[in-house]
Protein backbone atom coordinates (compact mmCIF):
# COMPACT_ATOMS: atom_id res chain seq x y z
CA UNK A 1 0.00 0.00 0.00
CA UNK A 2 1.33 3.52 -1.26
CA UNK A 3 1.93 6.28 1.62
CA UNK A 4 0.22 9.05 1.96
CA UNK A 5 3.65 10.81 0.57
CA UNK A 6 4.85 8.86 -2.55
CA UNK A 7 3.90 11.52 -4.81
CA UNK A 8 5.02 14.75 -5.46
CA UNK A 9 4.10 17.86 -6.91
CA UNK A 10 6.64 20.70 -7.32
CA UNK A 11 4.63 23.82 -8.62
CA UNK A 12 7.94 26.65 -8.88
CA UNK A 13 6.57 30.29 -9.54
CA UNK A 14 9.40 32.74 -10.40
CA UNK A 15 11.28 34.92 -7.76
CA UNK A 16 9.59 38.01 -9.71
CA UNK A 17 5.84 36.50 -9.03
CA UNK A 18 6.88 35.46 -6.04
CA UNK A 19 7.65 38.72 -5.15
CA UNK A 20 4.61 40.60 -6.44
CA UNK A 21 2.75 37.76 -4.64
CA UNK A 22 4.24 38.81 -1.14
CA UNK A 23 3.10 42.24 -1.83
CA UNK A 24 -0.40 41.38 -1.74
CA UNK A 25 -0.58 37.94 -0.43
CA UNK A 26 2.27 35.53 0.92
CA UNK A 27 2.88 32.09 -1.38
CA UNK A 28 1.89 30.78 1.73
CA UNK A 29 -1.52 32.40 1.75
CA UNK A 30 -1.80 30.92 -1.72
CA UNK A 31 -0.24 27.52 -0.53
CA UNK A 32 -3.68 27.65 2.31
CA UNK A 33 -6.00 28.32 -0.45
CA UNK A 34 -4.48 24.60 -2.31
CA UNK A 35 -4.28 22.79 0.85
CA UNK A 36 -8.90 23.85 1.45
CA UNK A 37 -9.46 22.48 -2.19
CA UNK A 38 -7.70 19.82 -2.31
CA UNK A 39 -9.11 18.57 0.48
CA UNK A 40 -7.82 16.30 3.71
CA UNK A 41 -5.97 13.10 1.21
CA UNK A 42 -3.08 15.89 0.41
CA UNK A 43 0.20 17.27 2.19
CA UNK A 44 0.77 21.15 1.12
CA UNK A 45 4.02 23.40 1.87
CA UNK A 46 5.55 26.25 0.22
CA UNK A 47 8.77 27.23 0.25
CA UNK A 48 10.35 30.70 -1.05
CA UNK A 49 9.20 30.56 -4.80
CA UNK A 50 7.56 26.70 -4.75
CA UNK A 51 4.53 24.65 -3.56
CA UNK A 52 4.99 21.18 -2.74
CA UNK A 53 1.80 18.84 -2.89
CA UNK A 54 2.64 15.28 -1.51
CA UNK A 55 0.08 12.24 -2.51
CA UNK A 56 -1.05 8.77 -1.67
CA UNK A 57 -1.56 7.99 -5.91
CA UNK A 58 -0.34 9.44 -8.75
CA UNK A 59 -3.89 10.25 -9.62
CA UNK A 60 -4.19 12.17 -6.57
CA UNK A 61 -1.14 14.23 -7.51
CA UNK A 62 -2.40 14.93 -11.11
CA UNK A 63 -5.82 16.14 -9.59
CA UNK A 64 -3.54 18.54 -6.96
CA UNK A 65 -1.78 19.30 -9.14
CA UNK A 66 -4.66 20.68 -11.78
CA UNK A 67 -6.45 22.36 -8.92
CA UNK A 68 -2.88 24.56 -7.73
CA UNK A 69 -3.05 25.49 -11.38
CA UNK A 70 -6.14 26.55 -11.22
CA UNK A 71 -5.61 28.52 -8.00
CA UNK A 72 -2.21 30.62 -9.11
CA UNK A 73 -4.08 31.31 -12.35
CA UNK A 74 -7.33 32.96 -10.17
CA UNK A 75 -4.39 35.06 -8.41
CA UNK A 76 -2.79 36.13 -11.91
CA UNK A 77 0.16 33.70 -11.35
CA UNK A 78 1.68 31.52 -13.72
CA UNK A 79 3.91 28.22 -12.51
CA UNK A 80 5.62 25.49 -14.06
CA UNK A 81 4.94 21.89 -12.43
CA UNK A 82 7.21 18.55 -12.07
CA UNK A 83 5.72 15.23 -11.11
CA UNK A 84 8.03 12.59 -8.95
CA UNK A 85 7.63 9.83 -6.82
CA UNK A 86 9.73 8.49 -4.31
CA UNK A 87 12.08 5.88 -4.79
CA UNK A 88 12.46 3.82 -1.24
CA UNK A 89 15.10 2.10 -2.23
CA UNK A 90 17.34 4.51 -3.85
CA UNK A 91 16.31 7.12 -0.81
CA UNK A 92 15.44 9.95 -3.86
CA UNK A 93 12.81 11.40 -6.01
CA UNK A 94 13.00 10.38 -9.37
CA UNK A 95 10.17 10.64 -12.90
CA UNK A 96 7.26 8.71 -12.91
CA UNK A 97 9.00 6.78 -15.81
CA UNK A 98 11.09 5.21 -13.84
CA UNK A 99 10.69 1.52 -12.88
CA UNK A 100 10.24 0.52 -9.39
CA UNK A 101 11.66 -2.95 -8.48
CA UNK A 102 8.99 -5.50 -8.40
CA UNK A 103 10.55 -8.64 -7.17
CA UNK A 104 13.02 -9.46 -4.44
CA UNK A 105 16.10 -10.05 -7.28
CA UNK A 106 15.21 -6.43 -8.27
CA UNK A 107 15.44 -5.19 -4.96
CA UNK A 108 18.19 -6.54 -3.87
CA UNK A 109 19.84 -5.38 -7.54
CA UNK A 110 18.42 -1.85 -6.63
CA UNK A 111 19.88 -1.80 -3.60
CA UNK A 112 23.58 -2.92 -4.18
CA UNK A 113 23.58 -0.28 -7.18
CA UNK A 114 22.86 2.14 -4.41
CA UNK A 115 25.83 0.79 -1.81
CA UNK A 116 28.33 0.70 -4.61
CA UNK A 117 27.34 4.29 -5.77
CA UNK A 118 27.61 5.53 -2.02
CA UNK A 119 31.45 3.49 -1.81
CA UNK A 120 32.52 5.24 -5.30
CA UNK A 121 31.24 8.31 -3.91
CA UNK A 122 32.97 7.57 -0.30
CA UNK A 123 35.93 6.81 -2.30
CA UNK A 124 36.23 9.66 -4.60
CA UNK A 125 35.16 12.80 -2.51
CA UNK A 126 37.49 10.72 0.46
CA UNK A 127 34.39 11.88 3.03
CA UNK A 128 32.64 8.76 4.37
CA UNK A 129 28.41 8.74 3.13
CA UNK A 130 27.04 6.73 6.29
CA UNK A 131 28.11 6.56 10.23
CA UNK A 132 27.47 4.32 13.34
CA UNK A 133 26.81 6.02 16.83
CA UNK A 134 26.97 4.63 19.84
CA UNK A 135 26.20 5.18 23.67
CA UNK A 136 28.04 3.73 26.39
CA UNK A 137 27.02 3.30 29.93
CA UNK A 138 30.17 5.44 30.79
CA UNK A 139 33.00 7.77 29.59
CA UNK A 140 35.68 4.41 30.37
CA UNK A 141 33.96 1.72 28.90
CA UNK A 142 33.79 4.73 25.24
CA UNK A 143 37.62 5.04 25.42
CA UNK A 144 38.11 1.24 26.03
CA UNK A 145 35.50 0.77 22.32
CA UNK A 146 37.14 3.79 20.81
CA UNK A 147 40.70 2.37 21.44
CA UNK A 148 39.68 -0.89 19.72
CA UNK A 149 38.18 0.24 17.03
CA UNK A 150 41.03 2.62 15.94
CA UNK A 151 43.73 -0.33 16.56
CA UNK A 152 41.46 -1.91 13.48
CA UNK A 153 42.22 1.28 11.61
CA UNK A 154 38.27 2.78 11.87
CA UNK A 155 38.31 6.80 12.17
CA UNK A 156 36.15 6.90 15.48
CA UNK A 157 35.22 10.93 17.38
CA UNK A 158 34.62 10.09 20.61
CA UNK A 159 32.37 12.59 23.10
CA UNK A 160 32.57 11.58 26.75
CA UNK A 161 30.33 8.59 26.38
CA UNK A 162 29.44 8.81 22.52
CA UNK A 163 30.92 7.47 19.57
CA UNK A 164 30.72 8.07 16.00
CA UNK A 165 32.36 5.95 13.06
CA UNK A 166 32.26 6.64 9.70
CA UNK A 167 31.42 4.27 7.07
CA UNK A 168 31.36 4.03 2.77
CA UNK A 169 28.21 2.68 2.44
CA UNK A 170 25.23 1.70 4.10
CA UNK A 171 25.71 -1.90 4.01
CA UNK A 172 29.48 -1.51 5.64
CA UNK A 173 27.77 0.92 8.81
CA UNK A 174 25.30 -2.22 9.18
CA UNK A 175 28.17 -4.74 9.78
CA UNK A 176 30.16 -2.42 11.67
CA UNK A 177 27.27 -1.26 14.22
CA UNK A 178 26.55 -4.96 14.39
CA UNK A 179 30.48 -5.81 14.82
CA UNK A 180 29.92 -3.08 17.78
CA UNK A 181 26.88 -4.75 19.69
CA UNK A 182 28.72 -7.60 19.89
CA UNK A 183 32.28 -6.12 20.94
CA UNK A 184 30.05 -3.27 23.51
CA UNK A 185 28.04 -3.85 26.52
CA UNK A 186 24.79 -4.93 26.41
CA UNK A 187 23.15 -1.40 27.61
CA UNK A 188 24.97 0.43 24.65
CA UNK A 189 22.90 2.36 22.36
CA UNK A 190 23.91 1.72 18.69
CA UNK A 191 22.34 3.48 15.84
CA UNK A 192 23.45 4.03 11.86
CA UNK A 193 22.27 6.94 10.25
CA UNK A 194 23.67 8.90 6.75
CA UNK A 195 26.66 10.78 7.82
CA UNK A 196 26.25 14.33 8.20
CA UNK A 197 29.70 15.66 9.59
CA UNK A 198 32.07 14.97 7.10
CA UNK A 199 34.05 11.76 7.76
CA UNK A 200 37.30 10.96 6.15
CA UNK A 201 37.71 7.82 4.08
CA UNK A 202 39.62 5.58 3.90
CA UNK A 203 40.21 6.03 7.67
CA UNK A 204 43.44 7.67 8.11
Amino acid sequence: MADSDDWRVTISVSYAQAGQAQQSFSLRQVEEDIRRQVGGGIVAGAGEAQIFLYAGTEAAAGDAERIARDVLAGHGMAAESALHRWHPIEERWETPGVPMPQTKAERQAEHQRLVDAEAAESLATGVAQWEVRAELGSHRQAVALARKLESEGRAVVRRWKFLIVGASDEDEARELAGQIRQEAPADAAVMVEQAGLGWPFPPS
